[in-house]
């Protein structure tokens, strides 16, 4: 029975996120319904990781195994076509070996939060983009997430239904970047706790509001109680970038 790796973007807007449920739509539900609709089989697609409500991908990793062979661009392309017309495209499906595991096999996962940082409103970037008017200091942000670097208890980040054993996470990279009016929060880790990037991204700006400092984020991390956070951003401007195997 071949195992196969999907790449797959998609855009989170209309899904409760990845991970499949009885009454609601799921990307994953979409993915299994398109691979029953192919080889009429009942085939659980696990995910590298479980993206939020409304939250983007533009490089999402899943694998399944499917009794009935298919040409990796066969499969792909079959996928394609049942799956619309949901905002999801599988980007690529290759065999892999039968110990790939999308989720465990997983070394690092990159995300990208876009903030636009203007008083309009939105017009081609509704619900792919948080706008906020009032004007952010980026490189006190940027400075403000290197107090966030490296291995800490993110408790104060962490959502408080999130199921991880540890609160314990490695942080490689968070970089604030700005050009123009757009603004990007980089950042990157083997996994994250449940709204942890949204709740970093919305503390650092904050910072950029002029509402904390640095030390504030320091002091925040340094609690280890989520009642220290700042807000939350909202899910519409993180995207899954990427998963490094």
């Amino acid at each position: 029975m071949p195992r196969y790796k999907l790449i797959i973007e998609y855009d989170g807007t209309p899904f409760s996120g990845w991970q499949i449920q009885d009454n609601a739509p799921t990307v994953q539900g979409a993915m299994e319904a398109a691979v029953k609709a192919i080889c009429g089989e009942d085939v659980r697609v696990h995910g590298s990781g479980r993206t939020d409500a409304g939250v983007h991908a533009l490089g999402q990793v899943a694998h399944c195994d499917i009794k009935k062979p298919f040409p990796p661009g066969r499969l792909r392309d079959g996928l394609n076509a049942h799956l619309r017309p949901h905002p999801i495209g599988v980007l690529s499906a290759d065999i892999v070996a039968d110990d790939f595991e999308a989720r465990f096999s997983a070394k690092r996962r990159h995300y990208r939060y876009r903030i636009t940082n203007h008083r309009a409103n939105l017009a081609l970037d509704i619900k792919r983009s948080w706008r906020v008017p009032r004007h952010l200091n980026t490189d006190a942000m940027d400075a403000a997430a290197k107090r966030l670097l490296g291995k800490h208890d993110f408790t104060t980040f962490r959502d408080t239904e999130c199921q991880a054993k540890s609160p314990e996470k490695t942080l490689d990279q968070l970089d604030v970047i700005r050009d123009g009016d757009n603004v990007s929060i980089l950042t990157s880790a083997r996994s994250f706790l449940h709204s942890q990037v949204r709740s970093m991204v919305g503390s650092l700006v904050w910072v950029g509001e002029g509402r904390w400092s640095a030390d504030d984020i320091a002091a925040a991390l340094a609690a280890r109680n989520r009642a220290a956070c700042g807000p939350v951003a909202p899910p519409e401007g993180l995207y899954l970038v990427r998963v490094e195997y």
